[in-house]
């Protein structure tokens, strides 16, 4: 076999082997990662490197090492899920970084977090006051959550004794020019209001390219771009 069709073939092995781990593994966001998660992630993905371009080795061993490594993650977020101390110990446990407005400078070190880290993660919460903040804690992912003090808290409904009003998701009913049915019925409409309102607001139906109706009733147009040549149909 020709040495670039084997490297091609091996790949695409790869990919596919890669792609069945992912879904095996679950998906989360970078930044939700745990320190466990991330070295798999790592490790995962330098295996399948070699399996495409390491003609030298088995196209199988190389199977079978990212075999072991999914399994291995995989048992380990099992028992993540039902034991607290393997949690702690594979995941890491949350660390109070601040404490009714005073910095833990022991638990700063421990996440070799500087102060002017730690001011930086405040600014990116919009707290620009040390004093302001009640506690702030960084979770096992690394994120850090900030709990402001009482009185710095916005002013909330519940605060001034109104009942806060129930919010719904806007229905969408129109996409593309094209009127979706039970989002309209769901919201209470049908078509021939809807056109109606189209029609009150001055706007042909086939230069909406989607509309919405509100909890409160109120229809929300938007249009096509005008230098769109290729929006009609």
């Amino acid at each position: 076999m020709p040495h670039w069709l084997e490297v091609g073939l091996r790949t695409l092995l790869a990919l596919v082997v890669l792609f069945i781990i992912t879904k095996a593994l679950g998906k989360r966001q970078i930044s939700q990662l745990s320190l466990f998660e991330y070295i798999t992630g790592i490790s995962i993905g330098n295996i399948a490197g070699y399996i495409s371009i390491d003609t030298d080795t088995e196209w199988y061993v190389g199977i079978l090492s990212l075999a072991v490594w999914a399994a291995v993650s995989v048992g380990a977020e099992k028992l993540t899920v039902h034991s607290k101390k393997a949690r702690d110990l594979i995941d890491g446990k949350a660390a109070v970084l601040i404490e009714k407005g005073n910095v833990v400078e022991k638990n700063l070190a421990k996440e070799r977090l500087t102060v002017d880290e730690l001011l930086g993660v405040l600014r990116d919460n919009s707290v620009f006051r040390l004093a302001d903040v009640e506690f702030a804690l960084m979770e096992p992912s690394g994120k850090v959550n900030v709990m402001l003090k009482s009185e710095k808290q916005p002013l909330v409904r519940e605060d001034i004794g109104m009942q806060p009003a129930e919010n719904l998701p806007a229905q969408t009913v129109i996409i593309d020019n094209k009127i979706m049915e039970k989002p309209l019925r769901d919201s209470g409409y049908n078509e021939q209001w809807l056109r109606k309102e189209l029609h009150r607001m001055r706007i042909k139906y086939e230069d909406v390219f989607m509309a919405q109706i509100d909890d409160q009733g109120e229809l929300l147009v938007d249009l096509y771009d005008p230098e769109d040549e290729g929006k009609k149909k």
